[in-house]
């Protein structure tokens, strides 16, 4: 049985990347795909003797309107396929209006003003986006960051079954990320920022992770969240979860979330919990 990844969200929210992405991995990607036409394709791709087994259909460019028919075309999708999943891909109208007033593009959705495009769009695309197995906000994301997001989600083999976890970091300062399900504050712990030695250096390496996690509270606080996950997780697959992302910040996403993020994850893997880390602020 071949597995469907339909791609879609908001224009200029990344989806060309996602797309070019997903083909570099080996995906068959079909981009700008009408509707009507999803159906077909995906009859001629589960066809016994078919070489496309992972097919991703990039549907919306310029199309928001599409939105309300792949809600029922996705409905009958899953009910006769083992594995189909929706990617959708969002941000803050803020950086969607600087993104088109840099590029100079017009807005697909019509003649009007760029931000009440922008609008109109959101509200069509509404319904897809409440069914999406994973709402990817690319809003903090520069292209290289996204393409690692998508690396990290799919990428992997043999992810066509259970349900995948991801470990994303961040800085407050650069804003919460919208697109997690459990965030934890690990800003308690003392900064290594404010010690010379370790200032330039991040939580991937050695001198600052020995200092985070020689912390009285660090062995507790890891023990806290293995322990909350691992009972957690297996509810979140028997309710038929596809991704579980858990946010970990601190000030800047530079040093004590990307420590304890690393540590968890070894932890999580231990109970042969797949598991991904991925750092959205350690270079700023």
């Amino acid at each position: 049985m071949s597995e469907f990844l339909v791609v879609t969200g908001l224009s200029g929210a990344g989806r060309s990347t996602a797309a070019a992405t997903l083909e570099d991995l080996g995906w068959f990607v079909i981009d700008n795909l009408p509707a009507e036409l999803v159906p077909k394709v995906v009859e001629l791709a589960g066809r016994p003797g078919s070489e496309n087994e992972r097919v991703a259909l990039v549907i919306g460019r310029g199309g928001g309107e599409q939105g309300g028919d792949v809600t029922g075309i996705l409905d009958s999708l899953r009910v006769s396929l083992n594995r189909v999943r929706v990617l959708f891909l969002d941000a803050p109208d803020e950086v969607l209006v600087r993104r088109f007033e840099g590029t100079r593009r017009r807005h697909p959705m019509g003649s009007r003003g760029v931000e009440e495009s922008i609008g109109d769009e959101r509200k069509v695309l509404a319904p897809l986006r409440d069914l999406a197995d994973i709402v990817l906000d690319t809003g903090e994301l520069n292209v290289n960051q996204l393409r690692n997001r998508v690396l990290e989600l799919f990428g992997g083999e043999g992810q066509g079954s259970g349900m995948q976890t991801s470990i994303l970091t961040f800085g407050y300062k650069h804003g919460i990320p919208l697109d997690v399900d459990l965030l934890f504050d690990c800003r308690f712990l003392p900064n290594p920022y404010w010690s010379e030695d370790l200032r330039e250096l991040s939580g991937l390496d050695p001198a600052v992770r020995d200092f985070v996690l020689a912390q009285p509270e660090t062995p507790e606080f890891l023990t806290k969240l293995d322990e909350l996950l691992t009972m957690l997780i297996p509810g979140f697959v028997r309710e038929g979860r596809s991704y579980l992302t858990v946010a970990i910040g601190c000030t800047g996403g530079h040093h004590r979330s990307v420590a304890v993020a690393e540590a968890l994850g070894q932890r999580l893997a231990g109970h042969g919990i797949a598991t991904t880390v991925f750092h959205r602020d350690i270079d700023r």
